[in-house]
């Protein structure tokens, strides 16, 4: 399956911001502490940015199923890891660290 957007809600920001903010803006498999919103990245280098970058995550793979339950707040080399090989929906290349 790719990427589809439409299979997103419209406040899809707005809940993937709540699951990232009641994690406390940190991984919750790894503990790694990322990047805050309006957090000063200057002096970080790119890698660094997009190490420490949270994203929201699906457990059960299912973009439209938006329970709080089935969302996690991940750093993004740990969803990474997670969507590796056969495990997920996301074609390959299209989660990325670079």
């Amino acid at each position: 399956m790719t990427f589809t957007h439409s299979l997103y809600p419209p406040d899809w920001t707005d809940i993937a911001t709540s699951i990232k903010s009641s994690a406390r803006w940190r991984c919750q498999k790894c503990g790694l502490q990322c990047i805050r919103p309006g957090e000063d990245t200057s002096k970080l280098t790119r890698s660094e940015r997009m190490k420490r970058t949270l994203q929201t995550h699906h457990w059960d793979r299912n973009p439209s199923n938006n329970s709080k339950s089935n969302l996690a707040a991940l750093c993004s080399g740990c969803h990474l890891l997670y969507h590796r090989g056969s495990k997920s929906n996301v074609s390959p290349g299209q989660l990325s660290l670079w």
